[in-house]
């Protein structure tokens, strides 16, 4: 029977995956040059801008499948203290870093608890899962 923990990482999971998804997608669709440009125009390394864009696009096709579902939430926890500190702050709570640090907390949280449910990462590694756990407890 499925609880309501999973059900809720379930869904943070996915909507996470959708959002990251989206904007991978339209980093690449509306030119990731511009991209690279508005990286060096704030300081950065353009070329962050290919590593994030693709962060951002890969991991969210992952986070959607459930694959890689705590490494990947890690990636983009860093890169949304990244736009936070960098990009968001200045601009205010309401105007700037809200909706980021919304983002930032869910995949904390993902990273912390993970999400098994609908997972292909769960249904890959199961087993390897399950041997873990007894070895550990051996």
């Amino acid at each position: 029977m499925l609880n309501k923990n999973e059900i809720g990482a379930f869904l943070l999971r996915v909507v996470l995956g959708i959002v990251f998804l989206a904007h991978g997608a339209a980093k690449f669709q509306g030119g990731i040059e511009n991209i690279v440009g508005w990286f060096d125009s704030i300081g950065l390394p353009g070329a962050l801008a290919y590593v994030v864009a693709f962060i951002e696009l890969v991991g969210g096709i992952a986070l959607i499948l459930g694959i890689g579902t705590r490494i990947v939430s890690a990636l983009i926890g860093f890169i949304m203290v990244g736009a936070i500190f960098t990009v968001k702050l200045a601009a205010g709570f309401l105007d700037g870093y809200a909706f980021d640090l919304v983002l930032l907390i869910i995949a904390v949280y993902l990273v912390l608890n993970g999400s098994k449910l609908y997972s292909l990462g769960q249904l890959f590694f199961k087993g390897q899962e399950n041997k873990n756990s007894f070895e550990k407890s051996a």
